[in-house]
């Protein structure tokens, strides 16, 4: 659904000088709406002064524990970010989106698999939620985390991790990789990199023993770590990564060459399909995205990021065509089904209808 529903705050704990975990208080009569699958996110929703504003923070609870639960770690200039550190009190109303996300693998209690993980940061959050559900639901299965910080007092659920440690001793490794504080093991020294992972495969663990990887955290480290993992022999399809919000590349769109100036000035119709209703607008072909345009028309379109990340405005093309800048957010398989990022997608033909319905 792509409504928002204000949710009071239950609970604001600070996991480190500059992350809070929030919990949310659902009543009952949401409860069929706010069920998550590890891994996914939420769109938060307020107002800053005269603006608003929109993020998505990865759920960090685990679905067996009944709680809902973000991380929010301070970015540089980061308008949301900076507010719930340093206003978000317990009592405070937000408006919330329904969990959204593929950040994800089916579980069954009868698999017994060895999954990995690549976590910096911030990225640990829905690392965190997928490690813990995992573990819980999957009980001859077993997790293998590697997380890199620049120092221990930067890192965000550590005693979280740690007592999960203690209650998981067979099935639960932990590797901390710091960029800034020394240990004595060489090789957890410095940042996860394509040549850190390549070390690891060499010395710490055998890509054939594992099923499923998780990579959350920057574009270098997320791309470096897969590449290292599919040279070693992982499969592609068995990788799931997810970039998170604080990384967002910067990008400029650029009219697409196969577009003459004349072409690209004329006008397509566009069809958007929401929560069981029709709207159409038109628009020009390669000046603003579908989702720009949407908005611009007086349409309350579903959008969070608009940096192609968050998945928040994930549709799906159901006629004509649509041509996406960039992509961080959909697997191959989902681009090939016909889905699209609106905030990413500009029209190539004279009609286009898009589905959010289609996206859930």
């Amino acid at each position: 659904m792509s409504k928002f529903y204000p949710l009071t705050v239950a609970r604001v704990h600070n996991e480190t000088r500059d992350c809070v975990a929030v919990t949310f208080a659902v009543p009952p009569k949401l409860q069929g709406s706010f069920q998550y699958r590890q891994g996914q996110h939420l769109t938060l929703r307020t107002r800053i002064g005269d603006e608003d504003v929109r993020r998505s923070y990865s759920i960090c609870s685990a679905v067996q524990e009944g709680a809902l639960r973000v991380a929010i770690k301070r970015t540089p200039g980061g308008m949301f970010s900076s507010w719930a550190n340093e206003s978000l009190k317990q009592g405070a109303v937000i408006e919330v989106m329904p969990p959204m996300g593929h950040f994800n693998v089916p579980l069954d209690a009868q698999n017994e698999r060895n999954y990995l993980a690549f976590a910096a940061g911030s990225g640990i959050t829905p690392i965190l939620s997928i490690v813990k559900t995992t573990l819980l639901a999957e009980p001859r299965s077993r997790f293998t985390l590697f997380y890199g910080n620049r120092s221990s007092s930067s890192v965000i659920f550590r005693n979280e991790l740690m007592e999960l440690k203690d209650l998981y001793l067979d099935r639960l490794n932990i590797v901390y990789v710091m960029s800034r504080e020394q240990q004595d093991i060489e090789l957890f020294n410095g940042r996860i990199t394509k040549e850190k992972t390549q070390q690891f495969l060499q010395h710490w663990i055998d890509i054939a023993d594992y099923d499923t990887a998780f990579i959350c955290g920057p574009e270098d480290m997320m791309l470096g770590v897969s590449a290292a993992l599919q040279e070693a022999g992982m499969p592609k399809s068995a990788i799931k990564v997810e970039l998170f919000a604080a990384s967002i590349p910067k990008h400029q769109h650029t009219p697409r060459a196969q577009l003459d100036a004349q072409a690209a000035h004329h006008l397509t119709e566009v069809t958007v399909i929401q929560d069981g209703s029709a709207a159409t607008f038109t628009m020009e072909k390669d000046k603003e995205s579908i989702l720009d345009a949407g908005l611009r028309a007086g349409l309350e379109m579903r959008y969070s990021c608009k940096g192609g990340v968050c998945s928040t405005c994930r549709c799906k093309v159901v006629d004509g065509k649509v041509d996406m800048d960039v992509n961080y957010a959909l697997e191959d398989y989902e681009i090939a089904r016909g889905f699209v990022l609106s905030c990413q997608g500009f029209p190539a033909t004279d009609r286009v209808v898009i589905d959010f319905d289609q996206a859930e």
